[in-house]
Order: structure tokens, then sequence, then C-alpha cells
């Protein structure tokens, strides 16, 4: 007798036979095994045997899109004979590689993917594809190209958005929701690996909220085993229902290649971007909080009666900030963010930072060995002075660094726990005589020669004039340290 594929025990029973009734133990054995063997039955019909992820394939695709990005810059007639020669004996592009266009002109290029995320032309990209590039273009899926202008960067997060210059019929992709995502679920990676062309990966929810992975501020990624090699960058990753669930962003490799480890960035924090850009922001501003937080670790998990160290610990904050003014307490340790666990800093600034600038924040607090809940206030840090940005020239320790004054806006933008007056680091041209002197982003100018600086015009006065010593102290976080330079 043939027997169905799920048939229920009770059936299986009477199709073998009324025999098998008068032996209670044997046909318990006999059901397991029959359970066991449909289990693993092979596929009976042509249906089962061609169940395909085409369909998914074919409503996603048409969203994703080739990203061209190009820096051109204008050469003088001497670098652009010499670009010539180079061009007639090496090739097109010289030695190195990587350089283009006309005699009169150097190009810088660069290749990613994207995603139509607005039928206004919308496409969301990772910042590190169009980084330092003043020119873009896009690449439908059905071999139309636009030009596309960028309307917003986004470094903190390596985000940016492009819009398509002329009005075209796009499919843009629907913005899933990434805080519903399981590890296990199948998704598939979409975009231009290596330049090849469109390419589609396939592959399952590795991790979630991996924070080790040192591409942007915001360290909540997703981890896949869907292959992502270069070029994917600012492509799709799409759950079973063809929505965008993450944009990857970077692969763990040593040889350039996939190994089965990529990350991409949530579609939780990719809405926040979309929705400013929607709205003609140009900057994504967040909220802040003006305290200072801390991993929380056994010991003092433990000291709370936590069962396990989880959340974050307020360690200090600053005067008159939401943190303070809501009556969190040095020594609380906060475990929730509207209902949403926070396991460490950075799943606390992951989720605090999808809050927006207006209303409240509602915190679960472990207090002591007490629980309780905190409204915070949201609100941008504020800018209380101008940030005078001084770039130095005059020959100093401090040639090729980008200085600013401090503010609360400049600490939370840097990440840092800054204080409020000084002048911050803000940048370090390599090579130059700042990074060779060890200056760092985030270091604070404290005082030169024993000069107090409070801001960049007391640099730029102290740094007029050439000196034989240069005796510079340094806020580096929190520690204050003199080094001494020769002019």
């Amino acid at each position: 007798m043939p027997r169905p594929p799920f048939m229920p025990a009770r059936l299986l029973a009477a199709a073998l036979g009324a025999s098998a009734c008068l032996a209670p133990l044997p046909l318990l054995a006999q059901t397991t095994a029959e359970r066991a063997a449909i289990e693993k039955a092979p596929p009976l019909s042509k249906g089962e045997i061609q169940l395909s992820f085409a369909p998914i394939v074919k409503k996603a695709a048409p969203s994703v899109v080739n990203v061209y990005a190009s820096h051109v810059e204008k050469r003088n007639s001497r670098s652009s004979a010499m670009a010539e020669f180079m061009r007639r004996f090496f090739g097109e592009d010289g030695p190195g590689g990587g350089m283009g266009g006309s005699p009169g002109e150097r190009a810088q290029r660069s290749l990613g993917s994207g995603v139509i995320v607005d039928a206004s032309g919308l496409v969301i990209t990772n910042n590190h594809v169009i980084e330092n590039m003043n020119e873009v273009k896009v690449s439908l899926a059905d071999r139309r190209e636009f030009e596309a202008s960028i309307v917003l960067r986004d470094p903190r997060t390596d985000l940016a958005v492009l819009k398509i210059k002329t009005p075209a019929d796009v499919a843009p992709m629907p913005i899933g929701d990434s805080d519903h995502l399981e590890v296990g679920d199948f998704v598939m990676a979409i975009g231009n690996p290596f330049g090849v062309g469109q390419t589609v990966t396939q592959g399952i929810i590795s991790a979630l909220a991996r924070t080790q992975v040192g591409s942007s501020d915001y360290q909540f990624f997703i981890q896949t085993d869907a292959a992502i090699n270069p070029g994917n960058s600012g492509g799709a990753l799409v759950d079973l229902k063809g929505h965008l669930v993450g944009v990857n962003t970077a692969i763990y490799s040593q040889s350039g290649g996939s190994h089965g480890i990529g990350f991409a960035i949530p579609a939780s924090m990719i809405k926040a971007v979309v929705e400013t850009a929607k709205t003609g922001g140009t900057t994504v501003r967040r909220p802040w909080l003006g305290a200072r937080l801390q991993t929380v670790t056994p010991d003092i998990a433990e000291s709370v009666g936590l069962d396990r160290p989880t959340g974050v610990l307020v360690a200090s904050m600053q005067p008159k900030s939401p943190a303070e003014e809501s009556g969190l307490k040095r020594g609380d340790i906060v475990l929730t963010i509207d209902g949403q666990p926070v396991d460490d800093p950075e799943a606390f600034g992951y989720r605090f930072a999808l809050k927006g600038i207006t209303g409240k924040s509602v915190f679960g607090v472990q207090r002591g060995a007490k629980k309780q809940t905190v409204e915070v206030k949201l609100g941008p840090a504020p800018e209380t002075r101008p940030r005078d940005v001084l770039k130095v020239k005059t020959r100093s320790p401090f040639v090729g660094a980008t200085l600013v004054n401090t503010s609360p806006a400049v600490s939370e933008e840097m990440q840092l726990d800054l204080p409020n007056d000084g002048v911050a680091v803000t940048d370090v041209d390599d090579n130059s005589i700042a990074a060779r002197a060890g200056f760092k982003k985030g270091d604070v100018i404290v005082a030169i020669n024993g000069s107090t600086v409070n801001s960049t015009k007391d640099l730029e006065r102290m740094t007029r004039d050439s000196l034989g010593i240069w005796e510079v102290s340094i806020n580096r976080g929190g520690s204050v340290m003199t080094s001494v330079f020769r002019g």
C-alpha cells in the first residue's frame, strides 16, 4: 500500500492491519520508525523538487543598482604631459592603476552597490563607496544608467543616500524590520561583487548584534554566511519577503575574498538615515544623553543582584545634560530602552541613536538591588560655542591636524567623552607633521608651553611664531600627558 507523505499516527496503525493493534509495544516502535522515515522522505512531487528562491530574486533584484563613483581633478599641463607619457609606456592607467580620465584630468574611481528605497529615486549605499568622490552614476538591473547626486553622507553609520537626477520609473525595495530577525533565518545578498555584474548569494543569519567590526561608530551588525565580496558594499541583504533587512558593508577576510563571514547594517538604522534624506536633511541628527557609560562586569552584576553581566553602567554625567535632568544617578545600570534590552555600550548607542531628537524615552534601570524606570527627554547635543575650525599652516607640531572648539555637540559627534572647554583634534592628515608627532583624533589640546589653550583662536595665536621648543599638554581619554617637540 502506498503511504501518504504526512500520515497521522492513528491512520498509520489502521494501514498496518488489525494484528498491529494486538501488540502495543511493537506498534509504538514501528510508529516511531515510520515517523522517522516520513521525516526523511524524498520529494514526492515535481513541485517539491522545483522549490526555488527565484520568485524573491525577481521581486528584489530590480531595486539593486551598481554604483560607480569617481573623483576628477584637473591637472596642470606639466602633470598632463607626464600622464600621457605614462599612458604610452605603461598602459591607460599607468603602473599604479586606478586612475583614468583625459590627459588634463586625474580620476580616482570606486565601485560598489546600492538599493533603491524610494520611488523618487533615492538610493542607499555605503559611505565608503562614495567617500571623497564628486561624480556618481548608478546602473540599474535593466542596464539603464543615470547620474546621481549625493544628498546625504553619514560616516558614523557608513551610510550615504544618493538621488537619481533624471526622473525615472524605478522599483523601490520595501525596508523590512531587522528587529524581528533571528539567527538561522534565510537571507540573500544581492550586489555587484568584483564588478562582474549583479549577483545573488544565499545563506542564513549567523549572528545578530555583532559589535567588534570597526566599520562605523554604531557597532550593531547582522552577520551572515551569504557570500559577500568586494563590490557588494552597499548592496542589499534581503529576507524571504523580498524586504531590505540590511545593507552589506564589511567582510572578515585575510585574502580579500569571502570566508562566509559578512556584516550588514540593520534596516532600523537604514530607516533613520533614509527618513532624514526624505525630509530634505543633509545631516542625521541624533539624541544626546550627556553621560559616560561603561560595560557591566561580572563583579558589578553580582554586586547588584543581576544574574548575568548585561546593560550599561552610568559612570558620570555632564552638568545640565538630559541624563542629569532625568534623575539618572551615577552607578545606575541601564538595562532597557523603551523595552528593548541593551547588553553593552555599543547596543545602547545603537538603540538610543534610533530614538530621534523629539519626545521622551523610557529607560529600565537597576539602582542598587531595585529596578525602576527613568524618563529621558530627547534632544540634540547643544553647540555651546562656535567650532571655529582651524587648520594650522605655520610651522608647528600641529601642521596637518584639524582642530575645533569643544562642546557637547562635538563630543557627541566624535563619540568621545571630551571636556567642554579646550581644542579638540577632529582629523589628522596621513604622513603629516601632526601625524608623525603622534596626535590622534579625539585629543584635546590643554596647554602649550604652560599657557592654557581655551579656543582655536588661542592656539592660532600661539603658533604664529616658530618656537625652538614646544611643550604640549594633551587630554587623551581623560588622562593628561605632556610631550616636548623641537621646532
